[in-house]
């Protein structure tokens, strides 16, 4: 157990209480033994500090207090993180058993990578599966590109690369994820492992749906930031996004009152 690698998984939550408790015992319930736990709460006022305090013996470190959102809230739990590998979950979603170790395995069998991701379903809100995060092989060029492909939930990326490009951009409230990826990218290989690893929670109050106009336009910041040109792949991309997302996101909702038999 000595020689294996402490990971160090933060959870960001505000006003989550209804979803908290499952990714706290998806974190927890990992069959890895080297794991530290941090939760960092921005003041909920919904029942979400009793859940924590619930499993606090087996948190490494927690808060309840206001902060500037959940970028500030990871970079909060990032600093105090002691681990070799990082990762966060966020209060709406879980992890998939085993999901820590074999990150670790790859991570430890493939010195050369920097980030490990593998797949996510899609879950609604009561935790059923309802589709599949279409992730993928990506890299640097590719994500410029606006080839993202990677789950968030379920991506492991090494504590020495983020001492080197971290902490978070507080100015992103949406796309803070993928300006990491860039990041971590131009120094290190980021490699696909077909298992599935994580759940990604869609309800309408979640960022994804109700903030989804936030995402492109950030992303398009780190292209420009980075360098990149009016006339790029990911520009044309954005553009094509603003048209169809109204009835993308109708899409999913819609297959959220489908699944949950609201139709």
């Amino acid at each position: 157990m000595t020689n294996l690698p402490l990971v160090s998984i933060i959870t960001p939550s505000f006003n989550q209480a209804r979803y908290l408790e499952a990714a706290i015992q998806s974190v927890l319930s990992q069959d890895y033994p080297r794991l530290e736990y941090i939760v960092v709460d921005g003041s909920s006022t919904d029942g979400s500090v009793e859940i924590i305090k619930k499993y606090q013996s087996r948190l490494a470190w927690w808060v309840s207090e206001p902060d500037k959102g959940q970028t500030d809230a990871l970079n909060k739990g990032f600093a105090r993180a002691k681990g070799e590998i990082l990762a966060w979950l966020n209060s709406d979603d879980t992890y998939e058993p085993g999901a820590v170790a074999a990150a670790v395995k790859f991570l430890q069998d493939h010195p050369e990578v920097g980030m490990v991701y593998g797949d996510t379903n899609y879950i609604n809100e009561d935790g059923h599966v309802i589709g599949k995060f279409p992730a993928a092989q990506t890299n640097l060029r590719r994500l410029r590109q606006g080839y993202v492909h990677i789950p968030q939930q379920a991506s492991f990326f090494r504590a020495d690369l983020w001492r080197e490009v971290g902490p978070l951009d507080p100015s992103f409230y949406f796309a803070m994820d993928y300006d990491l990826w860039v990041r971590l990218a131009a120094r290190s290989q980021l490699k696909y492992v077909p298992q599935t690893w994580a759940n990604f929670r869609l309800h309408t109050a979640g960022k994804t749906i109700a903030a989804d106009d936030r995402c492109w336009p950030e992303m398009i910041r780190v292209h420009y930031r980075d360098g990149g040109g009016f006339l790029s792949v990911i520009v044309a991309k954005y553009f094509i996004r603003k048209l169809v997302a109204p009835l993308w996101n109708r899409r999913r909702v819609r297959m959220l009152r489908k699944n949950d038999g609201q139709d």
